[in-house]
């Protein structure tokens, strides 16, 4: 295709990630240190999409204002989905701004461009094209079953055992997928795209599946942005010579273990150790003598002299005071009514926790934004938004 015009949808919260999105979306979240929507949008403009229109809904006004009107030359056109009714009812909001052939993928989720391209170049005259990973597991997400390159069905969260392929959430649909959304009746009060592939097939047009390779990466709960941003490392995505700012100051009797991200304007104190795989975002201080690994730290976060903190993700301007131990997972977590055993978090702190020093971290801790921890105490269990923690 001489020119591809793309769809972006970013308009979900991202509840399983709570309270790192108490007050933004998903797709803002930080993936190393860039937010993963920033990723996207990369990713797609190496796939040569020449525009880019973007569903935004959750947190709406933060993601307008963070990009603008256009990213690296490329025009950004913003729909609102006002409700979060499915993924489906979220390419639907995007129809008057479509015209023939669209690329579209989710905003939340890294995906290399080489599986972009790759499901482009397989799209002729058919009604979609999917981009399909083989993985062994594709409960979680959706499975498609494929004969000959055709689709012959879509499911969401496969329980059974046959031959499925993992559905990347990577497609080029032509305009009649707007018919069949319409056409399927919602499930639970939602419109899910793949519901729609679904009444593309039953109303006999032709799907193909395209089996690729390539990064793709998702953060389902908090513990996985470590995953995210670590796998970025071993990808091509990370560049050797981006990985400290040249804003950013590191003392000379300090330690940076690779692979780290060091973003500007932070600053590394004398015999601080940081690394192995740490990101460290804007204007993150980092104490004297602190020891950080295995953690995404968020921008404007302050980690005290002496600090220990292991297997950590923080929000924005967290403040861990000195003294503090984060020893590191694994752990037992909490998210809402279930339980994740043996989780490699040591702990979540969301944004504007205050930790006055000398705390220690049960593994698998997570303590919700605005709260403030009082000097020596020990704080474990999933603790809700403005809690206070008296030693």
């Amino acid at each position: 295709m001489d020119s591809v015009s793309a769809v972006v949808l970013a308009g979900g919260e991202g509840r399983r990630l709570r309270p790192l999105t108490h007050n933004r979306p998903k797709p803002l979240l930080p993936a190393a240190t860039t937010p993963i929507l920033e990723h996207v949008f990369d990713q797609l403009l190496e796939a040569g999409v020449s525009d880019i229109t973007v569903v935004v809904g959750y947190g709406k006004h933060r993601v307008q204002s963070y990009f603008g009107p256009t990213y690296r030359g490329v025009p950004l056109t913003y729909v609102t989905q006002d409700q979060q009714l499915g993924s489906g009812h979220a390419l639907l909001m995007a129809e008057p701004e479509i015209e023939g052939t669209t690329l579209v993928v989710n905003g939340d989720q890294l995906v290399e461009s080489e599986i972009m391209c790759d499901v482009l170049d397989a799209h002729t005259d058919q009604a979609a094209t999917l981009g399909l990973l083989s993985r062994p597991d594709t409960s979680e997400y959706g499975g498609v079953i494929v004969e000959d390159g055709a689709v012959t069905e879509i499911v969401e969260n496969p329980e059974d055992d046959r031959d499925y392929r993992f559905n990347a959430g990577v497609y080029v649909f032509e305009p009649r997928i707007f018919e069949a959304i319409r056409s399927v009746t919602p499930r639970t009060g939602e419109q899910s795209l793949p519901a729609g592939i679904a009444g593309l097939l039953e109303s006999d047009a032709t799907v193909n599946g395209v089996v690729t390779d390539g990064l793709w990466v998702d953060a389902t709960y908090p513990w996985d942005l470590l995953t995210v941003s670590f796998d970025l490392f071993e990808s091509d995505l990370v560049e050797d010579d981006q990985c400290i700012a040249s804003t950013a100051t590191v003392h000379e009797t300090a330690v940076v273990r690779e692979p780290t991200v060091v973003a500007p304007d932070c600053e590394i104190g004398p015999g601080a150790i940081v690394g192995p795989y740490v990101c460290l975002g804007e204007n993150v201080t980092v104490g004297s003598n602190a020891v950080v690994e295995h953690s995404v730290v968020d921008m404007d976060t302050r980690i005290g002299a002496s600090a220990t903190v292991v297997d950590c993700v923080t929000g924005v301007g967290v403040e861990i005071g000195n003294g503090t131990t984060i020893p590191g997972g694994p752990g037992d977590v909490r998210v809402e009514d279930r339980v994740f055993e043996d989780e490699q978090l040591g702990a979540l702190l969301a944004d504007h926790v205050h930790d006055q020093g000398g705390c220690t971290y049960v593994p698998g801790t997570i303590v919700g934004s605005d709260s403030s921890v009082s000097a020596g105490a020990t704080v474990r269990g999933a603790l809700p938004e403005g809690t206070e923690v008296r030693s």
